[in-house]
């Protein structure tokens, strides 16, 4: 092997094996985040019952990988159990004598080893467009990305979904000149995508479209038009075809009979968003679930931004949590791995794969309801990535080394947050311990630090009464946890350490505030949970 190639796959083993481990060192020091026992328990049900009937509102597939790696925890689940998916994962994980952190592993690593290989999909995609330098950029983007690393490390459905779309759209990029080769797989992973995710419905068309687009360009020297307009419309419909047959397949592999009952009260909107919904070619489950999705959009949640607590969807959310949660080095290189594509005409078709799907979808997300966290975002570090990596082509003096200054310093700004990767924000917000402050729920305090808490308070402050106030889904008292609930006395008995979960904290009101202004904050565990002394 020439001397060059083995230092580029060092170099990748490299980037790849520092993600791996970040990940793998939040994963196991972690408690169970808000959405990950739902999951957990769902692939559970599927793998020991074969049944649909809980969490309806996600597809099957991500639950189906976390299964894979289930089936190695002998976990025990109670088949008699009855109650809702949020009692069905607090049962799972804490009252059957189960270990969750044996359990949550073994959920957790699938997920990582899937973020790991979409790292090579980014390398690949990148490298097809702007070589072996513009591979690496990506992929470094890619390994250091704070939110990456955080969702990747977890048993939930972001990550998985937006890799899966990324491999469906390079895959169509790549059937430019082999259609038969990468048109099928294109489909395949568009189905994969949807059966992990609803979310990613709206990039369908698109795909559809540039599978046509890419049979088009790879009959370029036919000279017989009308055949060429057959094929790419033929190749357009038997992507979306093969793409809702996968789906189909992965609720088959749940439960081969569909057995499927459709939950008590749920409403059918109506208008174009009824007739959409009832027009998908997919199982009646996945079609429901949709109803639900529709159901969670029509209420209207708490959320918090830059330190002021509202109550409904401002459309500019989402870009200013990504202003404060993404590295400064990485927004700069995104804009101008975008301005490059659409600047060097042999990168205009390459945009096309790349960044229409990143507008759309985050256009769709700001409309959303749930003001929740960057992780809605979250194919935009692969999509944009990619793109960024074009910037190896610009034949400007300083380029290469001002990309290679960026890229440094998101490497380093990565490395200063580990291991507390899910409050993350870049330096212009004051960094993690900063986060809070501006943000809430997933961007910051998930639930995921019970275990630091209990380390913390059993060494700084073995004596003393503890008053905690958790927003997760982790029991506290299985962490060794031992602590009041505030709200159960009189506001002058809470005396000694407050503890509150900074996503309760956003958004207090009455008692809680009360006791949060009359405390002093005197430490931080993991950057989502504060400590006060009262």
């Amino acid at each position: 092997m020439p001397r060059r190639r083995l230092l580029y796959l060092l170099a990748v083993v490299a980037l790849l094996g520092q993600m791996a481990f970040a990940m793998v060192t939040t994963a196991v020091q972690q408690s169970p985040t808000i959405d990950e026992p739902v999951y957990v328990a769902t692939a559970e049900v599927y793998r020991q019952q074969h049944s649909l009937r809980y969490n309806p509102e996600h597809p099957p597939l991500g639950k189906l990988v976390m299964a894979a790696g289930l089936a190695f925890a002998g976990a025990k689940l109670d088949p008699a159990f009855q109650g809702n998916q949020t009692r069905l994962g607090r049962h799972l994980l804490y009252e059957n004598g189960n270990n969750p952190f044996r359990v949550m592993l073994a959920a957790r690593l699938p997920i990582i080893l899937l973020t790991l290989l979409f790292g090579l999909v980014v390398l690949a995609f990148a490298r097809d467009l702007a070589g072996p330098v513009g591979g690496l950029i990506a992929l470094t983007l890619y390994a250091f990305s704070p939110d990456l690393i955080a969702h990747g490390s977890l048993a939930t459905l972001d990550v998985p979904a937006a890799g899966l779309l990324l491999v469906a759209f390079w895959t169509a990029w790549r059937a430019r000149r082999r259609p038969l080769r990468y048109l099928p797989l294109a489909g395949a992973a568009l189905g994969a995508a949807l059966a992990t995710r609803m979310s990613v419905l709206p990039a369908v068309p698109l795909l559809v479209v540039l599978a046509g687009v890419s049979m088009w360009k790879a009959q370029a020297d036919r000279p017989d038009r009308r055949r060429r307009i057959l094929l790419a419309g033929g190749a357009a419909l038997a992507v979306g075809v093969l793409a809702a047959a996968v789906v189909w397949l992965c609720y088959l592999a749940v439960d081969p009979r569909l057995r499927w009952t459709a939950p008590a009260n749920l409403a059918h909107p109506g208008g174009l968003k009824g007739l959409a919904v009832d027009l998908l070619p997919f199982p009646q489950a996945y079609r429901d679930g949709m109803l639900i999705q529709f159901g969670f959009e029509n209420n209207q949640f708490n959320g918090f931004l830059l330190g002021e607590a509202y109550r409904g969807s401002p459309w500019y959310y989402m870009p200013v949590a990504l202003l404060i949660k993404t590295p400064l080095g990485m927004l700069a290189l995104w804009a101008a791995g975008a301005i490059t594509m659409l600047a060097l005409p042999r990168l205009r078709a390459a945009a096309l794969y790349l960044l229409p799907v990143s507008a759309v979808l985050l256009l769709v997300t700001m409309t959303g309801a749930r003001n929740f966290g960057t992780r809605y975002v979250i194919f935009l570090p692969l999509f944009l990535g990619v793109a960024a990596g074009t910037v190896a082509l610009l034949r400007w003096r300083w380029a290469k080394i001002g990309a290679g200054v960026l890229v440094a310093t998101v490497a380093a700004g990565s490395m200063l947050t580990f291991p507390t990767y899910i409050p993350y924000s870049n330096i212009a917000f004051g960094g993690a311990s900063h986060t809070h402050e501006n943000l809430h729920d997933a961007n910051v305090d998930w639930g995921q630090d019970l275990p630091r808490l209990s380390a913390r308070l059993r060494t700084a402050y073995p004596e003393e009464k503890v008053w905690l106030v958790y927003k997760g889904a982790g029991v506290p008292s299985y962490y060794g946890i031992v602590a009041g609930d505030p709200f159960d006395v009189p506001e002058q008995q809470v005396r000694g350490l407050l503890v509150v979960s900074d996503s309760r904290a956003a958004l207090a009101t009455g008692r809680l505030k009360r006791l949060i202004e009359s405390s002093t904050p005197i430490d931080q565990v993991g950057h989502s949970i504060t400590i006060y002394r009262r």
